[in-house]
């Protein structure tokens, strides 16, 4: 239990912590902060049962409301610190702060990693963010490729940092929960993933002779490891990108809207994938 309640934005250990809002000073320390409970909780939990956590900062209320995180904290030798609620509002990045803020560990593992734990789970289905500019879309395609099963999510060069505060809040806890390798190159990923036996399937409506998502699931070309590559949210997949994929698939659009957004168009193809190959 901390002894002393910070009441100043200008206590040192405050001002460290609200440097790794800038990606500068997170890529430097490679630490990064963590916001509200449900991402702090799963902080807390560990990644592959390793402690992340390396400081709790908390309100009184936030302490009182969530008692678990102390003893979380306690039995994996973390320091909480309870600051005031305008201390906490300067270390969050939202409007409303819910009152938690941990500095953690970066948890990104390489690409040959990945494809090791990867190995062992089922479905054997990766996410492959392809020069994903957009800090949400980053986040919300964790979070669905963990709830859909998948075994990890690749980053490429050019992407968004996946520990951008929004992308942490928009995963919601899953970036703590499977593989992901970030800033990778990705000819060089995509052949290793190849190599451990995935095929590539590029998500692209915009492709007049891509693969209808209905039947490719038919065909079973589903059913097999897949690894689905995923662009940009303005302009997709380019051509040199597209090659890298060994198909081109679209989701079918049985409505009158023009087009899926990326996390959408995202969690389509990992259910579809995860259903496939449950179904056999």
């Amino acid at each position: 239990m901390a002894s002393l309640t910070i009441s100043t934005p200008r206590n040192t250990r405050v001002t460290a912590a609200r440097r790794l809002a800038k990606r500068a000073f997170r890529t430097r320390a490679r630490r990064f902060l963590a916001e509200g409970p449900q991402a702090v909780r799963e902080a807390l939990a560990g990644v592959e049962g390793s402690t992340v956590v390396r400081e709790l900062f908390a309100t009184a209320e936030a302490r009182a409301r969530y008692p678990e995180f102390d003893a979380a904290a306690a039995a994996r030798g973390v320091a909480v610190q309870e600051v005031t609620e305008p201390v906490l509002a300067a270390l969050a990045q939202t409007v409303t702060p819910q009152g938690v803020v941990a500095v953690c560990d970066f948890v990104d593992v390489d690409v040959d990693a990945l494809l090791a734990a990867a190995g062992s789970r089922q479905p054997r289905m990766l996410a492959v963010l392809a020069q994903v500019r957009d800090p949400g879309n980053a986040g919300t395609v964790i979070r669905c490729a963990d709830a859909a099963g998948a075994a990890g999510v690749v980053v490429s060069e050019a992407s968004v940092d996946v520990y951008n505060p929004k992308t942490v809040r928009s995963s919601a806890g899953s970036l703590f929960h499977l593989p992901v390798s970030v800033g990778v190159d990705l000819p060089s990923a995509l052949a290793a993933i190849r190599t451990a036996g995935y095929v590539v399937l590029a998500a692209d409506g915009g492709v007049p002779d891509a693969v209808d998502l209905d039947a490719a699931d038919r065909s079973g070309l589903l059913t097999g490891p897949i690894a689905w590559l995923f662009g940009n949210e303005a302009w997709g997949l380019p051509g040199q990108l597209r090659a890298l994929a060994d198909h081109v698939v679209a989701v079918p659009i049985h409505g009158r809207a023009e087009s899926l957004n990326l996390a959408t168009a995202a969690a389509v193809c990992l259910y579809a994938t995860a259903t496939a190959q449950r179904r056999g």
